[in-house]
Order: structure tokens, then sequence, then C-alpha cells
């Protein structure tokens, strides 16, 4: 069962995954893909960790190639987040690539093995603004990236104001 969750920065995406998660037995894997650049991604990455202990999580810290993960069979993934995932593929060298290339394989890799998936992502390039060439070309590929995980998901989610509102599938909480 795969499960996509959306929403905007700061809605209780991440609260809601663990919770989807609570109450599953076996291996619960989290897939952390924010590098740590800088101090304000320690300090998130750190707020996670902390949000985390104690829940049975095993962390598995992956920038990039989702692919090459070992996995057992029928473990429980949290994949935290697809925003940052992208961002690692699409500038992870000099030259920008088209991201879906590199990650729509690692999440069809990670559904082979879970029992249970759920991915976080971000809703963005909804705000009107306009940004420079590399900002666009960034959220013109998450654009496709949801759309090609949430045709591959049981379930789509998402939070607004911490609330749950049911896209697609069944309610799973």
């Amino acid at each position: 069962m795969t499960t996509l969750i959306t929403g905007g920065a700061k809605c209780g995406k991440s609260r809601l995954a663990e919770k989807l998660l609570d109450n599953c037995g076996g291996r619960k894997l989290y897939i952390a893909t924010m590098q740590p650049y800088g101090e304000e991604a320690l300090a998130a990455i750190e707020r996670h960790r902390k949000i985390r202990a104690g829940k049975g999580f095993e962390t598995i810290e992956k920038y990039t190639g989702l692919h090459e993960i070992r996995l057992p069979e029928k473990c429980h993934i949290l994949l935290e987040c697809m925003a940052n995932l992208c961002a690692n593929e699409m500038f992870r060298n000099e030259d920008i690539c088209d991201p879906t290339e590199r990650i729509m394989p690692g999440i069809r890799h990670l559904q082979k093995y879970a029992e249970t998936l759920i991915i976080v992502t971000n809703n963005v390039g909804s705000d009107g603004v306009t940004y420079s060439p590399e900002t666009n070309g960034y959220i013109e590929a998450m654009g496709r990236l949801n759309t090609l995980t949430a045709g591959i998901s049981d379930n789509v989610i998402e939070c607004v104001y911490g609330v749950p509102v049911i896209l697609k599938g069944r309610s799973c909480y």
C-alpha cells in the first residue's frame, strides 16, 4: 500500500505520516533525504530525529539514488521528503537534470519491498510568485513527480492546517 501525503509547509504532513505507521508491526524504516546544509537544515533534521525518537524507526539517510537501498521484504517505509529528494537529484552536479528519470525508478524499488510506503511531498508552485528559471524548473519537476507518484499511489492525502483530506483512495488513518 502506497500513500502520498502532500500539503504546504508546516501543515502536519510528517505527523500524519508517522501516525499512519504507528500500529505497523515489523521493521519501520525512515528514509531521510534532507542534506545537512547549514544551520536551518541541521535544526530541522534534529527536530525530526527528536519527534521520531522512541517510535521504532530505523533511519536511512539517502539523499539520491533510492534504487540503491537494500531493503528487507515487507517492511514499512516513510520517505521524507520528495521535495528534498527532487532538489538533491536535480542539482547534484553542475548540470541540471530532469529528476523524474532518477526518482521514479527509486520509488518503484521501494514499492517492491514495502508492505506500507508513505511518501511525504510538498505542494510547491501555487503561490503565484515569479521565480528564477532554475526555481521554475524545480517547481515544474516537482509537479511532474507529484503527478507521477500520485498515479502509482493507492492513497493521496492533502494535509490542510493539520486536517487530512483524502484526494484518492480510502481512509487509512
